[in-house]
C-alpha cells in the first residue's frame, strides 16, 4: 500500500534535510537525475585523510528522494569510499532484490525499505547514494 512507503518517519526525514546547502569549495561535485521522474540531487563532498570531511547538498527530489538525502546528510561525515559504495550496494540490494537493509549508523534507511514494492520510486530513492559515490570516485581519481 502506497501509505506504507509515504509512512510518518520518512515524511519526517523529508521535511527535516541537513547539510542543504552547497559548499563553497568542494573537493568534488556530483550530479543525479531521474528520468522517470524529474528528481534531481546535486552534492559536494571535502574528503581528508580518505574519509568525508564536509558535505553539502541540493534536492529537488520527491518526498523519498528527500529522506535518503536526509539520511546520508545525518551520517555522511566521517564516511570512507568503501563504506559508501557498500552502502550503494546495500540500498539497491534492499529495493531491487531481497537484500536487508543496511545497519549501524545507517540504520534509518530501514524506513524506505516499502519502496520495494514501487519499482518507478527506486531511481529517485538511489540518487543521493549514486551522487556520493560519483563525487567521492572523482576525488579518488586524483589522489
Amino acid at each position: 500500500m502506497l501509505d506504507d512507503v509515504y509512512n510518518k518517519k520518512i515524511l519526517e526525514f523529508a521535511g527535516n534535510i541537513p547539510q542543504l546547502q552547497r559548499l563553497a569549495a568542494p573537493m568534488a561535485s556530483a550530479k543525479a537525475h531521474s528520468k522517470l521522474c524529474g528528481s534531481t540531487i546535486e552534492v559536494d563532498l571535502v574528503v581528508k585523510d580518505g574519509k568525508v570531511a564536509d558535505f553539502g547538498q541540493t534536492v529537488n527530489a520527491c518526498a523519498l528522494g528527500q529522506a535518503a538525502a536526509s539520511v546520508v546528510g545525518r551520517q555522511i561525515i566521517g564516511s570512507d569510499l568503501a563504506e559508501l559504495r557498500q552502502l550503494r550496494t546495500e540500498m539497491q540490494a534492499m529495493l531491487q532484490e531481497e537484500g536487508a537493509p543496511p545497519t549501524g549508523k545507517w540504520d534509518d534507511l530501514k524506513f524506505l525499505q516499502p519502496v520495494k514494492n514501487y519499482p518507478a520510486r527506486h531511481a529517485s530513492t538511489l540518487l543521493v547514494f549514486d551522487a556520493v559515490v560519483d563525487a567521492f570516485e572523482q576525488i579518488a581519481e586524483t589522489v
